[in-house]
């Protein structure tokens, strides 16, 4: 399925599964730890397509990375100090 991402458009959790290639449980933990922001709709979650492009998008990629290095830099110069 190769299907363009709409920002404006409300895509359920499988149609997310489809987009994003990944399975039902990742989906879930993606819900579960706020990386998709999604609403619930009676007991199902509806996702914007702007979630999933931000999700997908090379910034937030990049800005991963830096907060990674920016975590790692303070772990390593506390250790240091011990």
């Amino acid at each position: 399925m190769d299907e363009e991402i709409k920002p404006n458009v409300v895509y359920t959790t499988s149609e997310t599964e489809k987009l994003l290639k990944v399975s039902n449980s990742t989906i879930k933990r993606l819900l579960k730890g706020g990386l998709i922001k999604a609403n619930k709709v009676g007991r199902q979650y509806r996702i914007l397509g702007r979630e999933i492009l931000r999700l997908v998008s090379p910034k937030a990629e990049k800005t991963a990375i830096n907060s990674y290095i920016g975590l790692k830099r303070k772990v390593t110069d506390k250790i240091k100090k011990w």
